[in-house]
Formats: C-alpha cells, structure tokens, sequence
C-alpha cells in the first residue's frame, strides 16, 4: 500500500488546513491514523479513526481543534486543523493501522509526508 498526503502550505497562527491522504482499495480493512514530526523531534501521534469511521482519539495538543475523518469511498481521510499554532509546524504523515478500546496502534507503513508551516 502506498500513501499520498497532500494539503499542507504556509498558514498564519488561526488560520486552518485540511489534511488528505489517499491510499488503496483495502484501506476500509484498517483503521487510519496521523502522525507528525517537527525538525529535531520524535514522530508523534495526532489522530486515530477506526475502520467505521464512527470512533476517534486526538493527542491531547490537538483535541477541539482538529477533526479526523474518513470518506464513504474508503480510501480517503481527512484530517481538518483549525485553530492552528506555530508549534503545530512539522511534517504530517498519514497511517494505517488498528484501532481498539479507544486506542490507536500504528502499523510500520507511513507515506512521505506534507509539510505544515504555521507562522506566528
């Protein structure tokens, strides 16, 4: 499987992006997930959305700001940021993996990732 990440650009502190990241035919097997990396740190987890599309986990940043969903076609998630600050500039990569009990487990694949800039 491969992952094509696309929406991220340069946004003023406020402002919003949407997040997309297309995948496969057999992305409705799995749960999704996005994750993000900023210049010298660790990859971190964002959001998590099961395979039904109807539960949901949000890093603790980013809860009440930005919304994770995916489309009917089930190759699609969307990951909607608003609210956004500088400290959420990183590299966001899209995921797929399991979902259970309310967490999300990340699986070893990820795309190459779209860069989010967001300017004070």
């Amino acid at each position: 499987d491969q992952f094509d990440e696309s929406g991220g650009g340069l946004v003023q502190g406020g402002g919003s992006l949407r997040l997309t990241c297309v995948t496969s035919d057999t992305f409705y097997l799995y749960a999704a997930g996005w994750f993000r990396q900023a210049p010298g740190k660790e990859r971190e987890f964002v959001a998590g959305i099961d395979r039904t599309g109807h539960s949901t986990k949000y890093a603790d940043s980013v809860k009440g700001r930005f919304t994770l969903s995916r489309d009917s076609d089930e190759k699609t998630v969307y990951l909607q940021m608003d609210s956004l600050k500088p400290d959420d500039t990183a590299i966001y990569y899209c995921n797929r993996g399991l979902y259970s009990r309310g967490e999300y487990y990340p699986g070893d694949l990820y795309g190459r990732g779209t860069q989010v800039t967001v300017s004070s």
